[in-house]
């Protein structure tokens, strides 16, 4: 047991040095790159020169990150605020602006996007259709975006709660707990009672 557990830590140690020689070799090549950030073994990067990275940021394994203005945006922005960390198998696609705040959290296979493919043309594979451009995506500081999420031209506010599956296609206020595909608001924080409550639908209180 005693020599499994130092193979480990060998291991261990082994996977972090890669991480920071990543990052020592890489960091020059985004917008800007914080200290004491790193990025596991990225499945792909494409557009370092508009991604904006903050202090204290961890991105998880086969994570797929990028800032492409393949809608022709004049401006192209992913940005990761400080202290954010980012699951595994994350696929976060800008084509004009991603705003992450500060300490968001996010589980693994979350898929984030401020754009689809088009599918206007029935005699058109839609691989080969023109991307079209939604909303910018601003996710709150301090939010959690559970498992499988998907995120799509939205905005989400600070502290909020994303259950795991939910797909967010509209607008989410300060401080709300959403569910379910479309999502919807299950409970909201009440200033008043300074409690969280249930809410209907559309987050009124019950």
């Amino acid at each position: 047991m005693r020599r499994h557990s130092i193979i480990e830590k060998i291991g261990n140690y082994r996977k972090a040095l890669y991480y920071r020689l990543w990052v020592f070799v890489n960091k020059r090549r985004f917008k800007n790159f914080g200290r004491q950030s790193y990025i596991k073994a990225p499945l792909s990067i494409n557009g370092f020169e508009n991604i904006s990275i903050g202090n204290n940021v961890c991105i998880g394994f086969k994570s797929w990150i990028a800032a492409v203005p393949l809608t022709n945006a004049n401006e192209c922005l992913l940005q990761i605020g400080d202290g954010c960390i980012i699951g595994n198998l994350n696929h976060i696609y800008a084509t004009q602006k991603i705003i992450f705040g500060n300490k968001v959290l996010t589980a693994d296979k979350v898929f984030i996007s401020d754009n689809i493919h088009g599918y206007a043309d029935i005699n058109v594979a839609i691989m080969d259709q023109p991307i079209q451009q939604k909303r910018e995506v601003i996710i709150g500081d301090g939010s959690w975006i559970g498992e499988n999420v998907c995120i799509i031209g939205a905005t989400i506010g600070k502290n909020c709660v994303i259950g795991a599956n939910a797909v967010v296609t509209k607008d989410i206020d300060d401080y709300s707990v959403v569910a379910g595909n479309p999502a919807k608001i299950i409970k909201r924080y009440c200033a008043d009672s300074k409690t969280w409550k249930r809410t209907t639908p559309d987050g009124k209180f019950i």
